[in-house]
This record gives structure tokens, sequence and C-alpha cells, in this order.
């Protein structure tokens, strides 16, 4: 018999570089997943504010107490505030993680998953942020001009939305995730105000009708700019495909 067939196969040796050690694996996708970290907790922390103005308004109506300045609109019917809300901190916070492209690839089932919450959250946050401009009585101090814009975004918020989902149903997912990036920045809207407000008070103090809703406008605008860019940075080159 060959003595051949009484030797172990041993397992071939590891590949070593010059220096006589293993090579490393590229950490490619774990700074994916920090910078992806990254990019959710600074969208997290841009809607800090109005999430945690609206903690303290949804248990003021709930449960009574005096934190904020009382505003009678909302005593009699607050059910579509606290809904709204509600609907609101959830999308902006799921939302943030969507954006995060080390979280999509790695967990592509809790990407879709939540990505069904954040399209149901942010449809009722748009709907509802339409009835109260329709139904509840105007916020003191403000005119029909902030009146106009709110129903011209929230109905965008809307439409962005729906044409994002038909956009994945369809499988396009660059249109997908342009439309969902838009809907997103017009939700988080919001946040940006906090900071053209403050910025605002510099030059109109107090502010008047139409300042105070050409600084609502501005944290809009400012973020669909910011939306604007990042689809056109990610789009792939016609002359790639």
């Amino acid at each position: 018999m060959s003595m051949n067939n009484n030797k172990e196969e041993r397992p071939s040796p590891v590949p070593h570089n010059e220096l006589g050690k293993p090579p490393h694996r590229k950490p490619g996708r774990q700074v994916k997943v920090t910078s992806g970290l990254l990019v959710a907790f600074s969208l997290i922390l841009l809607s800090a504010i109005p999430n945690i103005a609206g903690a303290f308004r949804v248990t003021e109506l709930i449960g009574g107490v005096d934190i904020m300045s009382e505003d009678e609109r909302f005593i009699e019917m607050p059910l579509p505030l606290v809904a709204h809300i509600l609907l609101a901190s959830v999308f902006s916070v799921l939302g943030a993680f969507q954006f995060a492209a080390g979280f999509r690839v790695r967990w592509p089932g809790w990407h879709r998953a939540a990505g069904r919450i954040v399209v149901l959250s942010g449809l009722l946050v748009g709907l509802s942020a339409l009835w109260m401009t329709l139904f509840y009585a105007p916020q003191p101090g403000t005119g029909k001009l902030l009146y106009v814009f709110r129903l011209f975004f929230g109905s965008a918020m809307v439409v962005s939305i729906y044409l994002g989902f038909t956009a994945i149903r369809r499988g396009n997912v660059p249109q997908h995730r342009a439309w969902m990036i838009r809907a997103y920045a017009i939700g988080l809207g919001a946040g940006t105000q906090v900071i053209t407000h403050a910025v605002g008070l510099l030059f109109f103090n107090p502010p008047t009708e139409v300042s105070g809703a050409l600084q609502m406008l501005a944290g809009w605008l400012i973020n669909l700019a910011v939306a604007e860019w990042i689809i056109r940075k990610n789009q792939v080159p016609k002359s790639a495909i």
C-alpha cells in the first residue's frame, strides 16, 4: 500500500504578509456602521428640542400638569395634537436610522420592518399636521402666510412618502430613497426651525407675522436643500450604468 494514504491532510497555511503576520481584514463594514450611527444620532439630536417640547405638551394634556404655557386651542380636542407629537417622535427617531448605510446593509430585515413603521407614521404626521392647520384656530401671532406654508409642506410630505412607497413597490430603490429623504427633511423641519427662530430673534424681536412665517420657511428650505444635495451626491452617473 502506498504511504500517501496514511498521511493526514493538513489545512492550507494562512497567507501572511511581507512581515510574516496574517493580513488584517479591511474595517470597511465597521466604518460604515460607525458613520451610520453618527448620522442617525445627529438627526435625532436635531429633532430633540421639538420632541422634548412635544413630550411636555402631551404630559400636560394627559396629566393636567402645567409645564408649558397653556394653549386653549388643544384643550377641547387634544387627540390630533397628541397623535401628531407621538407619531412625529417615532418618525424622526426610526427615520434617522433608515438613512444609515451600515444599518441597511448589515440588518436589511430590520430596515424593511422599520421602514414600514416610518412610512405609516410619516403619513399620519403629515395628515395630522394638515388637519390641525385646517381645523384648529390659528396660533396667536401667526397669519395667512404661515397658514399657506403649512398646507403646502404638509401636503408635500404626504405626497413624497406616497411616491417613495410606490417606488419601492416597483423595485425602484433610488427613487424610493430620494422621495423618503425629501419627506424626512420636511418632517424634520421643526428641528431646524428652532435654529432659524433663534437667528431671527437677532433681527426681529419680537417677531412679526411675516418674519415668523419666513423663519419657518427657512427651516424647511434649508432641510430640503441639504436633502437634494445628498440625493444628487449619491446618484449613479448614467455613463456608469
